[in-house]
């Protein structure tokens, strides 16, 4: 068997696709950045076809700056953005309207709603998820109450949804296999955790009709092939999963109370808890992942922005021309002196779950910079951090010793550090940041047997740099306090 995997990373500001060999080496990769669409306030759009024709066309890149021809690969992994609600002709193959994307914010009174009416218990108890318009079911329901007739050819059996995992696997293999991977089913608001199936209680408070879902199957198995003609070759498809659950794999997390953090677009840290542990402080239970029928589960927080942030600082603002830039002008000021930037964009995540929260710049004096507000947006990344760590060590009943992190924003040293200090543990980098492709591409070849088990998987894990805590205690607290104060001016429930 040949040992190439070609992982298909398709995240919410970019696609890419990179060639890995059998030990996790990079053989070849592309990326490209595509199309944000912002039509109303808290309203965040994709368009799913340019989405699958980035995809295609990467992986034909990635292939060709490997020296890869289909024909040698062993499998292809796809990882994605969760939540993201994509809504499909199934003869055409054609999306009726732009995908809904994950921080898309327009459900939240809809949402409000079913709080109001008693609903959240019980989709706590089912999905491990609290109401919010953060998950797919809300957007499909949004859907197929504004596009014209899509509610009746839905019952119909006309059209298929899908988060984008599934729209990918639909396109690749031309319309044969309609399935996704419990770890994104888990983050529907449709999905049963404990049962492993979808919820016919759950379908009906939403009014969603089951024709339209996919197959729900292991993170790691048989996904179907992909049509020849797209890559000159058929490839069988073995691995899914959604983006933190392919870093959390990615990172080896394969023991209860070992906790990664991916830095991306947004931040999510992910504990493996083995068994389904119910959060007391509002973070979510969901799927670490499923292999060969065997549930693992995680606690999860979500930071809606995190890289984002600066992608803000660098085009909406134009404080910065590259996000490489903030490391130097954080090292410049060393801190933000009093500065917090709040980026809740599009409303809040864990532990507030505030979607009506907006963002806000507090702190600032007549001295205060570009240097300052650009070192802000990378400690409010740290601070928020620490909101999600210190709600599951209340939820597990200790701390974790080390955070395993990843993602394109931790190649700043200056954020590994600070992220220490502010945290208080220590945080490991691994030698491959891009972990959250690695991953996909780990369970793709579980998937055809290119590796035996989780073992083979974690004896590829190898740290580049632990960056250990050095701020004073007291300074810690005194600025986390200062951060604390930031966000609760910013609640909805506390703004005038």
């Amino acid at each position: 068997m040949s040992s190439f995997i070609l992982a298909i990373d398709q995240g919410t500001t970019s696609s890419r696709a990179i060639v890995f060999d059998h030990d996790g080496e990079t053989l070849g990769q592309a990326q490209k950045e595509f199309r944000q669409h912002f039509p109303r306030d808290g309203w965040v759009e994709h368009d799913a076809q340019e989405i699958w024709n980035d995809a295609l066309t990467l992986c034909r890149l990635a292939l060709r700056n490997a020296g890869v021809e289909a024909a040698d690969l062993a499998a292809i992994g796809i990882t994605n953005q969760r939540e993201t609600t994509v809504l499909w002709d199934r003869r055409t193959g054609e999306p009726l309207a732009r995908a809904i994307v994950w921080q898309d914010r327009r459900t939240a009174d809809t949402c409000q709603r079913l709080k109001d009416d008693g609903h959240e218990a019980l989709v706590r108890e089912r999905t491990g998820l609290l109401l919010d318009p953060y998950f797919s079911a809300t957007k499909l329901a949004w859907l197929l109450d504004h596009v014209d007739g899509a509610r009746q050819r839905a019952r119909d059996g006309e059209l298929a949804f899908g988060t984008i995992d599934c729209w990918l696997l639909w396109k690749l293999t031309h319309g044969r296999v309609h399935a996704t991977d419990a770890t994104n089913a888990s983050r529907t608001l449709l999905f049963n955790i404990h049962t492993q199936q979808w919820d016919e209680d759950l379908l009906a408070m939403f009014d969603i009709p089951a024709s339209l879902l996919p197959e729900v199957r292991d993170s790691a198995g048989d996904f179907g092939r992909t049509d020849s003609a797209l890559l000159g070759a058929p490839v069988p498809v073995a691995g899914i999963a959604g983006d933190q659950q392919a870093a959390l794999v990615g990172q080896a997390c394969f023991e209860p109370g070992m906790v990664k953090s991916t830095y991306g677009t947004g931040c999510f840290m992910v504990m493996n808890t083995g068994e389904a542990v119910t959060s007391q402080n509002r973070l979510l239970t969901t799927v670490g992942y499923r292999l060969n029928g065997r549930t693992t589960y995680a606690l999860e927080g979500s930071i809606f922005v995190a890289g984002a942030a600066i992608q803000w600082l660098r085009d909406g603002l134009n404080l910065i021309s590259h996000a490489s830039e903030t490391e130097a002008l954080a090292r410049r000021v060393g801190s933000a002196g009093g500065v917090y930037l709040v980026p809740a964009f599009t409303g809040l995540g864990a532990p507030w779950w505030d979607p009506h929260a907006r963002g806000a710049l507090l702190g600032l004096t007549r001295d205060t910079g570009i240097a300052e507000v650009v070192t802000a947006g990378l400690e409010a990344v740290c601070y928020q951090s620490r909101d999600l760590l210190e709600a599951m060590a209340a939820d597990c009943g200790q701390r974790p010793t080390a955070l395993r992190v990843d993602g394109g924003m931790v190649v700043n040293n200056w954020l590994g550090q600070t992220l220490a200090d502010v945290l208080g543990v220590r945080v490991d980098r691994p030698r491959v940041t891009e972990t959250t492709a690695l991953g996909a591409a780990y369970l793709a070849g579980l998937g055809v047997g290119l590796f035996e088990d989780l073992d083979a998987v974690a004896s590829h894990w190898q740290r580049d740099r632990a960056f250990q805590p050095a701020l004073d205690e007291d300074e810690r607290e005194r600025r986390y306090r200062g951060w604390r104060d930031a966000v609760k001016r910013v609640c909805s429930d506390n703004r005038s």
